[in-house]
């Protein structure tokens, strides 16, 4: 199948030019469905329907994604999100000197940041780096902990995670790869980069929605830590209601309290085109369009803020213009639905199932609507997403 041709199960597309995949991707229509199903069960089984799926569905999909990062059977569980994901990881460790040093760069999305410098009140020494080669030279023997993004939210550019991976095992420090803005865009093999934990959500490139966020820890790994963040379903008899903790074995001692089921059963849905698909074809094509969306730019005039370097680039292209938060809003008006951010520009993420003429639509009416002044009267909109 030719990839326009999974439009028809995304109903957003059908009213809008949607070029927010980076930031929330489309609804996959069985995602509807299977949100009724959780409901139908709610309301038919009752209590009965956590012994028929809904206890076990933190596994069930969180090998769905495994699936699409590398990951082997058992080893990846789901979340509420990544900051609860980044938190139990963090919460492995004693923070106690001379091992106690976070090492992450400042491109790091914010609510994972905020995590990472919270711990400093529990003893770690965080060290912010300007860029990757600079976290590279600041990792030593007193780095516990290296937080990294595989690819940057306010400019798209991958980072190169097997550099970070390799000088950290050197110093013995861990890697928590942040594949929040890659996964379903970007291939990423976990087993192969040898990270010992990838935490990552739903919302974006994977289609899946809110709610659904997912941690892998390595096999081996995974039998030697116990988080103390943790809650019942961690316990290896958690219907026992036994009054000290005792960690399930593997993955499952990285999970906390009760999960958000209805979440992780929107996000299945996501999950299954993406795999259906295959990332590598969905990459291939990504290049070619945002190799397209960055010729466009440039014959616009606009000022380019992503790598030119397709390797370098992730699903989005970030670019800038005059008064780019009015800009956004004029387009949002005209239903083109994509965002900004501060400091960076206009975002545009196509995904598998936009066609190059939206792609030269929305650009035109970028150029439309500044050669017009049709934003001005937008002037201080803000944007809720």
């Amino acid at each position: 199948m030719e990839l326009t041709g999974y439009r028809d199960r995304f109903p957003i597309l059908e009213s809008t030019t949607y070029l927010i995949n980076h930031s929330l991707g489309a609804m996959p229509t069985e995602a509807e469905r299977r949100l009724k199903q959780f409901a139908r069960e709610w309301k038919t089984r009752g209590a009965r329907a956590w012994g028929e799926g809904w206890w076990d569905s933190v596994f069930r999909v969180g090998d769905l994604i495994g699936a699409i990062i590398g990951a082997p059977a058992g080893s990846t569980v789901m979340h509420q999100n990544v900051t609860v994901a980044e938190a139990i990881v963090l919460s492995c460790f004693d923070m106690k000197p001379p091992r106690n040093r976070i090492v992450f760069e400042e491109g790091l999305f914010p609510s994972v940041r905020y995590v990472q410098q919270a711990w400093s009140r529990f003893g770690a020494e965080v060290v912010v780096c300007p860029d990757a080669d600079a976290v590279i030279d600041a990792i030593d023997e007193r780095t516990l902990l290296v937080p990294v993004s595989h690819v940057l939210y306010k400019t798209a550019e991958i980072q190169p995670v097997e550099r970070i991976a390799t000088r950290a095992r050197e110093a013995g420090a861990f890697v928590c790869l942040d594949a929040y803005q890659s996964a379903g865009a970007v291939p990423l093999d976990v087993t192969a980069l040898g990270v010992e934990f990838c935490v990552g959500g739903s919302v974006k490139w994977l289609c899946g929605g809110p709610g659904a966020g997912w941690l892998y820890v390595r096999p081996d790994l995974a039998e030697r830590l116990e988080p103390a963040f943790a809650g019942w379903q961690a316990h290896a008899r958690p219907f026992a209601f036994e009054p000290e903790m005792d960690p399930a074995p593997g993955a499952a001692r990285f999970l906390t309290g009760t999960p958000v089921v209805a979440a992780n059963y929107a996000a299945s849905a996501g999950y299954e085109i993406i795999r259906e698909i295959g990332v590598d074809r969905i990459r291939e094509n990504s290049m070619r369009q945002t190799a397209l969306l960055v010729e466009l730019v440039d014959d616009a005039g606009f000022e380019l803020t992503s790598p030119r370097d397709p390797r370098l680039r992730g699903g989005s292209v970030v670019f800038r213009v005059p008064d780019f938060q009015a800009v956004h809003a004029e387009l949002a008006g005209r239903n083109i639905i994509c965002d900004y951010r501060p400091d960076a520009g206009l975002r545009f993420g196509p995904h598998f199932f936009t066609t190059d003429d939206e792609i030269r639509f929305a650009v035109d009416q970028v150029r439309e609507i500044l050669g017009s002044g049709a934003h001005r009267a937008r002037a201080g909109a803000t944007a809720g997403y």
